[in-house]
């Protein structure tokens, strides 16, 4: 099962882009509600090695579980 980036909680910190062994960590369209970039997980890619979730500074930003209600990509 893929990881989740809560696309309304993420800033756009990118730790995880270069963490993540398989780019499966795209930058999301435009701003998201707290008006900060984000990025979003592609689910299909996504190894479940949970790399990302270790590397995030921002508490509540990733999911250990696959949630597209939480993750919006453009």
């Amino acid at each position: 099962m893929a990881h989740t980036i809560v696309t309304d909680v993420c800033e756009g910190v990118a730790d995880c882009v270069d963490a993540c062994p398989v780019a499966c960590i795209q930058p999301g369209k435009g701003k998201n509600k707290k008006g900060t970039d984000f990025y979003w997980i592609d689910f299909d890619t996504c190894i479940d090695c949970g790399i990302c979730l270790q590397v995030c500074p921002v508490d509540g930003a990733i999911l250990a579980e696959e949630r597209s209600d939480l993750q919006k990509v453009k």
